[in-house]
């Protein structure tokens, strides 16, 4: 059971209950997640804002949830690492490299060099060494693909650290990181 209240989309007033409504309208449901947001619809309409955002840059959905999916399992998210598994299926994306990118590697090369950056921001808290940068830049981004890159490791983040402290009741097929 969630430790902050799920805002019932059926009951929700104001801003919560618009921005429960585009969820629905986008996805086709309300996940656990952004009920757990719109307590705060300031919280809900960042997360939102983040994904369209980001859903604009040169990274493609399967990357960006291969992003979701490593993050998710540096930071422990249980929540996220099934929710993202769910939407890479949704994608396409083959079980097995699903589990792949849940250990942070990919059977693409470059992919894994990408996979390996946000881990190592991940784990180093941002303070990547020249070294990380020069692998990720020798695998083919540049300057403009590494701050995509870190947008998207922070926009994960953000989300794993919300259901850490909310202890989110998963609402996808359960996938488990530890």
């Amino acid at each position: 059971m969630s430790r902050l209240n799920l805002v019932n989309p059926e009951t929700a007033t104001g801003r919560a209950a618009e921005l429960l409504g585009a969820v629905k309208a986008g996805m086709g449901t309300v996940p656990n997640l952004t009920k757990v947001m719109a307590n705060q619809p300031a919280v809900l309409d960042v997360f939102l804002g983040m994904g369209q955002a980001l859903s604009k840059g040169n990274l493609d959905a399967k990357t960006r949830e291969a992003i979701a999916l490593t993050v998710a399992s540096a930071n422990t998210c249980d929540y996220c690492a099934s929710a993202h598994s769910a939407i890479s299926q949704s994608l396409k994306v083959e079980q097995s490299e699903i589990d792949l990118r849940l250990k942070g590697q990919s059977a693409d090369p470059k992919l894994t060099a990408l996979l390996t950056f946000a881990n190592a921001m991940v784990d180093k808290k941002g303070l990547v060494s020249d070294a990380d940068l020069a692998a990720v830049r020798e695998a083919g981004y540049n300057d403009g693909d590494i701050a995509e890159i870190t947008a998207n490791v922070a926009a994960n983040i953000f989300t794993n650290y919300i259901n850490h402290v909310a202890q989110t009741e998963i609402d996808f097929p359960v996938v488990t990181t530890g």
